[in-house]
């Protein structure tokens, strides 16, 4: 009895767990997030660059404070990254737009790269393969898409949909 007990809590009374980037599978997919983050750790690089050395005391705690935010946007970009890479893309995506794999480990090496070290290409690198994942996605969802100079303290470049 006690097996049949055990045997039955194990397997019917158990909850199936479904991951999504909101734990519903929801269908809401955007890749504007990621661009957002890119631009954060463009601005957030030229700031460090630009830290006055007047007082060591404000210069460090500066430096901590925008290397924390690129650090958050780095992790957060990544994050929307992998839910578009794993969610909303599928096989027939990826063979119809055969760079777009190699967009996603170029972002997600530009990723690591920009988190250890202070390194403006990189970071415009990084909103640029972006900007291309960003593209293609619209392509998959059959809008027309351009790209914008953005409003940021940036100036680069946004990709939005017409």
């Amino acid at each position: 009895m006690k097996l049949i007990f055990s045997f039955l809590l194990r397997n019917l009374l158990t909850q199936n767990i479904a991951y999504a980037h909101c734990d519903i599978p929801c269908g809401i997919y955007d890749p504007h997030g990621a661009q957002l983050a890119a631009h954060t750790i463009i601005r957030m690089t030229e700031l460090l660059t630009e830290v006055k050395k007047e007082s060591e005391l404000k210069a460090e705690h500066d430096i901590s404070r925008l290397t924390h935010v690129k650090e958050s946007q780095s992790n957060l970009l990544e994050e929307e990254l992998t839910t578009l890479e794993n969610d909303y893309f599928k096989a027939e995506h990826y063979k119809e737009y055969p760079k777009l794999g190699e967009n996603f480990s170029n972002a997600n090496k530009l990723g690591a790269k920009v988190r250890q070290n202070i390194d403006i290409d990189a970071a415009e690198e990084l909103l640029e393969e972006v900007m291309q994942i960003a593209e293609i996605f619209y392509k998959t969802k059959g809008v027309e898409f351009v790209r914008v100079k953005s409003v940021y303290p940036t100036q680069r470049e946004l990709v939005i949909q017409k």
